[in-house]
């Protein structure tokens, strides 16, 4: 009999006790097809007539039957899954092109495998390596400053890498440039005429977004002849009760800042959350601004300045970038994603002196 052929259909066997004990050879038993048969249908591994195809169909769906992903991977020699290693699951802004990276993959059939590194290179390494072990065919970073061993071992294993979240002209990368986002909200605080400009900024150790941020802000000073005191540039984690700190810290500085540039949205609530707290009045009294433009930015009281960040676009285009790669496509290396700088009421011209007394 060919394999293709039906046998004459038996008795219904009684089903196994859970779909967890259900094999492919059951599905072949109840279908009254060959277990090539039903490897064929499920791994679209050959030709199967059509009404064979639906025996099968019709069995797996009688037996409640779910095929061993890794079973056929192994079939297949793919895994079809894409691995991400994220700094945090705290920060909205990761969760925002996570789920768009994680959306996009699945239209083209993939599926996502999710780490956080806690801002520690060596446990970005670390998960990386558990990822490349599950087999994934892609991953996808943030930020440009990582342990050379994860590039070594994504170049050794032919597994594409993409890094999110900044440029580097040498790599596979969807971002933007974040020291010329720190030189252009200092600019935009200095052409209102602040010449006392604070930052709170988020922890650099580990962090290169961070520190670039920090940098492109102490150029826009030094290019007007200014420079960023020590006790005026403080690190706080990503939360906004850190930014109330940070604010605190910033305050009891001399000369106090009549503007306060805060390393993402999250500390810049927190800034804001502060100063109501202690009566100060932004922007008459103090200019505060912030970087992602989450979406509670425009629903404060007043509503944050910020620099626009696409998150949605970077998961969506590493995404693309990954899939083209599998593909076999030719594709851009380097993919930069605008930002722009949102100007709302947090920010307004530096105080006269007599107005802060």
């Amino acid at each position: 009999m060919d394999a293709d052929t039906p046998a004459p259909r038996r008795r219904a066997r009684r089903r196994p006790a859970g779909p967890d004990r259900v094999s492919a050879r059951d599905v072949a038993r109840h279908a009254g097809v060959s277990i090539a048969t039903v490897s064929r249908v499920l791994n679209d591994s050959g030709p199967v007539a059509d009404r064979v195809r639906r025996l099968v169909a019709q069995a797996i769906d009688e037996l409640g039957y779910t095929p061993n992903a890794a079973a056929r991977a192994l079939v297949r020699s793919r895994s079809e899954t894409i691995g991400a290693v994220v700094p945090t699951l705290e920060n909205a802004t990761f969760a925002i092109a996570v789920e768009a990276l994680q959306s996009r993959l699945r239209q083209a059939g993939y599926t996502l495998l999710l780490a956080s590194s806690g801002y520690d290179r060596s446990n970005e390494s670390t998960q990386v390596r558990a990822l490349l072990a599950r087999g994934v065919e892609g991953v996808m970073v943030v930020g440009g400053a990582h342990d050379p061993e994860i590039e070594q071992l994504c170049a050794a294993r032919g597994v594409p890498l993409v890094q999110t979240w900044t440029l580097r002209p040498d790599v596979a990368c969807v971002g933007f440039d974040n020291r010329a986002v720190g030189r252009q909200l200092a600019d935009y605080l200095l052409d209102l005429g602040h010449r006392q400009i604070g930052v709170v900024a988020g922890v650099t150790r580990g962090n290169d977004r961070a520190a670039e941020r920090v940098a492109g802000i102490t150029e826009a000073l030094a290019a007007r002849g200014l420079d960023l005191p020590r006790e005026q540039l403080i690190e706080r984690p990503y939360r906004i009760a850190e930014g109330q700190i940070g604010l605190r810290a910033l305050l009891a500085s001399e000369p106090r800042p009549t503007a306060v540039i805060c390393g993402n949205d999250l500390l810049a609530f927190g800034a804001m959350l502060e100063a109501r707290k202690r009566g100060i009045r932004v922007p008459d009294e103090l200019s505060i601004a912030g970087i992602d433009d989450l979406e509670f930015a425009a629903d404060l009281d007043p509503p944050l300045t910020t620099i626009r960040v696409p998150a949605e676009e970077i998961g969506r285009r590493s995404a693309e970038y990954l899939i083209d790669r599998l593909d076999g496509q030719t594709v851009a290396t380097v993919t930069e994603v605008a930002t722009s700088l949102i100007v709302r009421g947090s920010t307004g011209p530096a105080p006269q002196r007599g107005d802060r007394e």
